[in-house]
């Protein structure tokens, strides 16, 4: 079962990252852009994450973590120029 079902989840989030990349490149504003970016890492970790479960390998995790952790600054910075207009004081 679960040959058909991580097969299946992959396209559906790839159809995602597909639909999140045309927002981001039509966004009407900024704050759609970045949450188009903030959603585009979320839905790559989601599709690393169930590669690695197809395949049996903990590399993808570990990369998936990275993807994350580097989402994660680059939405701090992101937020941290809207609203100082400077990201380093």
């Amino acid at each position: 079962m679960l040959d058909y079902v991580i097969p299946l989840c992959l396209v559906i989030i790839g159809m995602a990252l597909v639909l999140t990349m045309a927002r981001l490149i039509k966004g009407p504003d900024l704050p759609d852009r970045i949450l188009a970016l903030d959603t585009l890492y979320i839905n790559a970790i989601a599709i690393l994450v169930l590669f690695g479960v197809w395949l049996g390998s903990d590399l993808y995790f570990e990369a998936a973590l990275l993807i994350a952790v580097m989402g994660f600054i680059g939405t701090v910075a992101v937020a941290k120029y809207l609203l100082r207009g400077d990201i380093i004081e």
